[in-house]
This record gives C-alpha cells, structure tokens and sequence, in this order.
C-alpha cells in the first residue's frame, strides 16, 4: 500500500518572494514534490488558497516559512503573521526556515522588532526551545534550489539531517564558500583582481569577498549547476550568515593589510605567518595571467 503524501504548507511572512522563485529553479522540482501533497504555496497550483491558509487549521506536516518576522504589526486577512506562523509550527512534524530573512532576520532584521523565526541575528530567541528538535535552517539570499531540495528528499525518504548549532545542514553548511572557489591560488598567493566581472584574480583584498566568513556550499553546488558569484566575478556578500547584510559589502577591513579578521577554521597565528610570507613573493604566473585579463 502505497504511503500517504507528506502535507506542506509554504508560508510567507516579510519577504521578497525570492526565495520561492528560486526554489522553481530546481532541475527537479515536479520529482521533489511527488512526494508531497501542497496545501499552500505562493507560486504553485495548490489545493488551498491563501485566504483559506489564515481562516481556517489546515492539516500540516512540513512547514516552510520564507521571510521575517514581526511579532505584533504586521497582518493577512486579519490574523497577525507571526500567530499563524506559530500555530501550523505546532502541528507541523517538520520546519524549515527558508532564506536568511526566515532564519536570522536578513536585511529587515534592521528595522525595530523584526527577525528570524527562532533567531534574531545570532542570538537564540525564547521560542528556539520549543521548535529546535523540528526546525532545520536554510539561510542564503536567496536559497539554492538544490539546498531545500536536499532537505525535502531527507526528509521524504526518512532520513536523519545533522545540523550545526545554528540548525543548519551540515552536508551543505560545513565548509565554506571560500572551498571550491575557482580563485583559491590567487587568495593564496595575494593577488587581487581590480575590478568586477573579471575572470583571474582573487576578490577578497579589493572588493570585499566573504567567501572565507561564510558557510555554504555556492562553489560546490553551482547554480543552474555551472555559476556562483565568485565564478562571474562577483565577490560572496555572506548572505548564509547571521550577520548579513555587513556595511561595507565590498570591503575588507584590514590593519597594516593585513585582514582583520582571519578566515573561519584558520588559527590566527598561523594565518598571519602565511599572509607575511606570501606576500613576500611575486607569483609572475599569476600577475601575468591577470595583466594579460586586463589588458
């Protein structure tokens, strides 16, 4: 006898939409959902509508939340935002932040008394004890497809997800987008490009690349599985991390050039002792290949 499918509801709160949009991107989005019933979703054909979403307790075993969060303030058909969110959270068996806006705040954790669902930038909300054992974080700006894809087929097929302290997958969240960045040989050997959109050259010095401070997998899994920022010349903005968006996006603090913060995983002595002696040296290979770009 074939299994029930699985009910998901996908619910909006103070959002961009862009994290819903990216997720129609998946190579294999119609396989995904084969094993799931939609109650609700804001792009796709869904058996209920969203009036019926806040009007009425829908059954609910997945719950994806996309957006922040406003406890008081901010209202659909009536019904506070955050209360309805709460309330398919208790009947869900399953929760999944979609989007950095949904899981730390993202860019509207700037305005007064708006945050992520269970955190508020890195800090732990009072509600994170109560949804931590259901609740699975998926932060970037927006999402890769294949990042909930990933969490919706472990969860399909029963399968157990590690997660880190922030409730992130840790096969998607454990190294950083700096590993598997195609301009690791430039980073080590401090040779920055100048500009963007450019092919050689690293992207960290000059345009303020977060690659070494952000966990993801951007590099690993390409979008449209052949891009990422870094690929086309555009420096990561660290938008999986609590504390995006940063001030100054294209720029990376230094003392006497030296960063000032050292990458994630890299013992400061260490770096700082690696920093001084590669730049000690000039790699003509790679000087030349970036002349040569640029010319």
């Amino acid at each position: 006898m074939k299994k029930p499918k699985l009910k998901l509801i996908w619910l909006q709160s103070i959002t961009c939409n862009g994290n819903a949009h990216s997720f129609l991107n998946h190579p294999e989005l119609f396989n995904i959902l084969e094993n799931y019933q939609l109650i609700y979703h804001p792009l796709l054909n869904s058996v209920n509508t969203i009036e019926e979403l806040y009007t009425k307790e829908l059954e609910c075993d997945i719950l994806i939340l996309e957006g922040a969060f406003k406890r008081v303030g901010f209202t659909k058909f009536d019904k506070e935002v955050y209360t309805i969110a709460k309330a398919y959270s208790n009947r869900a068996k399953w929760i999944i932040t979609a989007g950095t806006c949904a899981t730390f705040g993202g860019i509207f954790q700037e305005a007064d008394n708006i945050s992520g669902f269970v955190f508020n930038s890195e800090l732990k909300k009072e509600n994170f004890n109560t949804y931590k054992d259901k609740l699975i974080s998926i932060p970037g700006c927006p999402i890769h497809p294949k990042w909930i894809g990933f969490a919706l087929d472990m969860i399909a097929n029963g399968k157990k997800i590690l997660l880190d302290d922030m409730l992130r997958p840790k096969e998607l969240f454990a190294s950083t987008v700096h590993q598997g960045c195609v301009r690791n040989e430039y980073f080590e050997w401090k040779v920055d490009t100048k500009g963007f959109g450019t092919k050689e050259g690293c992207l960290f010095y000059e345009l303020g690349c977060q690659a070494p401070y952000t966990r993801g997998s951007c590099n690993k899994i390409a979008w449209n599985e052949v891009s990422s920022k870094t690929r086309v010349g555009t420096p990561c903005f660290g938008c999986t991390e609590p504390t995006f968006p940063k001030n100054s996006l294209f720029k990376t603090k230094t003392n006497m050039s030296i960063p000032k913060n050292v990458p994630l995983g890299v013992p400061k002595r260490a770096y700082l002792t690696m920093t001084g002696v590669a730049k000690g040296f000039k790699i003509e290979r790679l000087e030349k290949r970036l002349i040569d770009y640029e010319d």
